[in-house]
């Protein structure tokens, strides 16, 4: 299979995670040259991820008509995700059964980003490497800028708003054996300038904006409408929306 990968022109980016890089610092945004790591095994495997990509490429593919990038989104959001343990979804679940939500962190900082940011992010990406193959892997930060960069709590309180009625929110400390990192941050700067890539929606509209497609789905509405909606909103803003 790879002597056949090697006579066709590949063009490839993978989707990674902000958590690759090795101990994040308070008030510092992660740049691509980083060193990567990881204190927990998820974190790990995320830093395994990207060496493993970029070992393999310079293996069988580096010299050659093939292009190659990894991308390191922040957290993200948007309807549709039904996972247990992910904040948004388990902030709509616990709100519309009428129940209070329960933080497990509340004091932890991510990057949170609508799920279209990203997904722009890596559209733009493929057209880069398409653009410049045999060139060395690269790697960007879609993440976004950093007034996004928000406490759990924070962003459970905007849901909240954007719910209304009488959303309860409630607070349970993480069990010891939980291995997380406090803070996780990226530094977008290479993405604007290699790419052209911003945010569009601050953190404000892309929580409103998701605890609408739930609310508008539980109300009937299709799933794919709602989605088309916003995509079609989303694309229509050429710069962040402050």
């Amino acid at each position: 299979k790879r002597n056949h990968l090697e006579d066709q022109t590949l063009h490839e980016t993978g989707a990674a995670s902000d958590k690759c890089y090795d101990g994040p610092v308070p008030g510092k945004h992660s740049r691509e040259g980083d060193p990567l790591g990881g204190a927990d095994p998820y974190s790990a495997s995320k830093a395994c991820a990207e060496i493993a990509t970029s070992a393999y490429f310079r293996s069988f593919f580096s010299g050659g008509a093939h292009g190659l990038a990894t991308a390191r989104a922040g957290n993200v959001v948007g309807g549709g995700d039904w996972a247990e343990d992910r904040l948004l979804p388990d902030i709509v679940r616990a709100f519309g059964s009428g129940v209070p939500v329960v933080l497990r962190s509340p004091g932890a900082v991510r990057p949170w980003q609508h799920v279209l940011e990203p997904l722009n992010g890596y559209l733009l990406a493929v057209e880069h490497i398409a653009g410049s193959a045999g060139s060395a892997p690269r790697s960007w930060n879609f993440g976004p800028d950093p007034d996004g960069v928000r406490t759990v709590g924070a962003i459970a309180e905007t849901a909240r708003a954007a719910w209304g009625n009488d959303a309860a929110i409630a607070v349970q400390g993480a069990p010891a054996a939980v291995r997380e990192e406090a803070w996780l941050s990226l530094d977008n700067s290479l993405a604007r300038e290699e790419l052209g890539w911003m945010p569009r929606w601050n953190v404000d509209i892309a929580v409103r904006e998701t605890v609408a497609w739930y609310r508008d789905l539980a109300s009937g509405q299709d799933a794919r409408v709602l989605c088309e909606r916003q995509i079609d909103a989303f694309t229509s803003t050429s710069e962040s929306s402050r």
